[in-house]
């Protein structure tokens, strides 16, 4: 199985931390963000393919060709122009096999560098026997919308300002499928393209449904204060 990391950002936010660093390189206990998403990666995920970009040739050089068994490649994504369009730079290294999701050649895949997750959360998602998307409760980022049988119906952007709600935590479960449909900008007249949006659209044109799987052990990266926090939460843990 293969999966795809994104990591390509300069990660703004993290603000003086990311000047001389990828954001991915960025340490918690002792270890690079980096190393905690791979770790996360299932046993059977054999192929990891990174999206690089700033200072995308420091993660070449930490972690090379091989993780414990698993082939790394690294592509660079020139101009940063969003989550799908980073994935789109992966579409020629993606088998093109075919089969269905659950098991099929065809399925791979897709979380950020940046954040921490739990492999057995991971695990879950790829016993979806159609696309999936990772969530988790919280009252930062966009919103999830699921239709009256449960599976994902939107995605919209923004803080909302409504208390807790669902909200992607960026892990896609997909197949190749989704590159025969044109790049979605994650909002209207946005230069980035998104790959919740892309993955949506995608989903309605091909009938296919977006399970959410809902996370038991995220730790979101997005500030230098949330790295001292996440140390904490995987103390306790």
């Amino acid at each position: 199985m293969q999966a795809v990391i994104l990591a390509a950002g300069r990660g703004t936010r993290m603000k003086e931390l990311t000047e001389s660093s990828p954001k991915g390189l960025l340490q918690v206990g002792g270890r690079a963000l980096l190393e905690y998403t791979l770790d996360a990666l299932p046993e059977n995920v054999d192929e990891v393919i990174f999206i690089v970009g700033y200072l995308g040739g420091m993660i070449h050089d930490r972690f090379g060709a091989e993780y414990y068994g698993k082939k790394l490649f690294y592509v660079e994504q020139d101009e940063l122009n969003g989550t799908a369009g980073a994935l789109w730079q992966a579409k020629d290294i993606l088998s093109p096999q075919g089969g269905s999701v659950s098991g099929g050649k065809n399925a791979f895949l897709v979380l950020n560098g940046d954040d921490i997750y739990d492999r057995q959360d991971i695990a879950r998602m790829t016993e979806e026997k159609e696309w999936a998307l990772m969530v988790a409760e919280t009252n930062e980022g966009g919103k999830i919308v699921l239709n009256k049988n449960g599976y994902i119906e939107d995605v919209v952007e923004g803080h909302h300002g409504e208390g807790k709600s669902l909200a992607s935590a960026n892990v896609f479960w997909l197949d190749t499928k989704i590159f025969s449909h044109a790049l979605v900008p994650k909002a209207h007249g946005s230069s980035e393209y998104g790959l919740p949006q892309t993955m949506l659209a995608a989903a309605k044109k091909l009938h296919i449904n977006i399970k959410p799987v809902e996370a038991k052990n995220w730790i979101q990266i997005s500030r230098p204060e949330d790295l001292k926090k996440a140390e904490e939460k995987l103390a306790a843990l």
